[in-house]
């Protein structure tokens, strides 16, 4: 059986909006509509938070989604990569000898307005598929 996982990159330190990820939206964090639309997605087995802030785990945590550890500053600025929070989630995974997800579902916390849905139905393409190695979301912009 494949195991898919959500990872949900949340780190602190925003610039331009402090705590941007807290911030509440229509009376809830930020945060917490990208792990609602993830625990909602039928094809999702486990959504973990890959944050640097005690304050985002709490919230997280709160809100129902996995946020077994602190993300290293040293790869939670404003110039860290993707590949840098998703290597390290893959290598606490083996550190912790669990199960490596199959799949891995990439949802940014700003942009909190999905349809778990889609979720699914990307999630069951994406796997239909035998050659794609990646999926990305797009949309029409306005």
């Amino acid at each position: 059986m494949s195991s898919v996982v959500a990872l949900i990159p949340a780190r602190s330190g925003s610039k331009e909006l402090k705590n941007k990820n807290i911030l509440k939206v229509d009376g809830f964090p930020l945060l917490a509509f990208s792990i609602k639309a993830a625990l909602l997605a039928k094809k999702i087995d486990r959504v973990i938070v890959s944050t640097d802030s005690l304050s985002y785990q709490k919230t997280a945590i709160k809100f129902g989604a996995d946020a077994p550890f602190l993300r290293p500053k040293k790869i939670s600025g404003d110039r860290s990569t993707d590949y840098e929070f998703i290597k390290h989630i893959l290598d606490w995974f083996s550190a912790e000898k669990l199960q490596i997800p199959n799949y891995i579902v990439h949802l940014r916390p700003t942009t909190p307005f999905r349809d778990p849905r889609l979720i699914d139905q990307a999630i069951k393409e994406f796997s239909d598929n035998k050659r794609a190695t990646a999926l990305r979301s797009v949309h029409a912009m306005s």
